[in-house]
C-alpha cells in the first residue's frame, strides 16, 4: 500500500463507515479538520483505492430476498481455464453477493441471497449446474443472522461494540 494512513485518515475511514452520508462539513467537524483539508483527504483515499465507493445497505427481507445460502463449490480440475470461466460466470449472477476463492475442502465459497427454496433450486439447476468443471456443490442455509458487519476495523481505532 502506497498511501500511509495517519490518524486523520483513519478517523475519516471510521466515521464514513458509520455513516457514508455524512456531509464533508460534518465529517470535518467530527475529525477536527477544515472542510478543504477533509475533502482533499477523502479524495486521496478514494484515488488510492482505500475507499472503494459509497452504497446503501438494504435489508434483504424487506425486498423479498430472505434466504441466505452459503454455497461451497469444488472444481473437477484446478486449471486456469476452468477457474477463469467459473469466476467470469459467477460475476454475472446477481444472487451471488460474495464469491471467495478458498483453501480447504472447497475451491469457492459463495454467499447467495435469494427469494426462497424454489428460486434457489432454479439458481442451482439453471446457473451453477450448467457451469463446466464443477465437481461438488454443498449448500448451507442460514437459519438466522447473528452478525453482519460491513465496517472494516481500522488500525489504531478500536471496534466499539454496539449496545444491545
Amino acid at each position: 500500500m502506497d498511501h500511509q494512513l495517519d490518524k486523520f485518515d483513519q478517523r475519516i475511514l471510521v466515521e464514513l463507515q458509520k455513516d457514508g452520508r455524512l456531509k464533508n462539513q460534518q465529517l470535518a467537524e467530527i475529525i477536527g479538520l477544515s472542510s478543504a483539508a477533509c475533502w482533499r483527504r477523502v479524495k486521496a483515499l478514494e484515488e488510492a483505492g482505500i475507499i472503494k465507493g459509497f452504497t446503501a445497505l438494504v435489508d434483504p427481507q424487506t425486498v423479498g430476498q430472505p434466504l441466505t445460502v452459503l454455497v461451497m463449490i469444488t472444481l473437477l480440475r484446478h486449471s486456469i481455464d476452468n477457474t477463469l470461466e467459473f469466476e467470469e460466470k459467477i460475476l454475472r449472477y446477481p444472487e451471488v453477493l460474495q464469491c471467495y476463492s478458498t483453501t480447504g475442502n472447497s475451491d469457492f465459497v459463495l454467499r447467495v441471497v435469494i427469494e426462497d427454496m424454489a428460486a434457489y433450486d432454479r439458481f442451482l439447476n439453471e446457473k451453477i449446474f450448467t457451469l463446466q468443471g464443477i465437481s461438488q456443490v454443498n449448500s448451507n442455509f442460514a437459519l438466522r443472522e447473528i452478525k453482519n458487519e460491513t465496517a472494516i476495523p481500522v488500525k489504531g481505532f478500536p471496534v466499539t461494540e454496539k449496545p444491545g
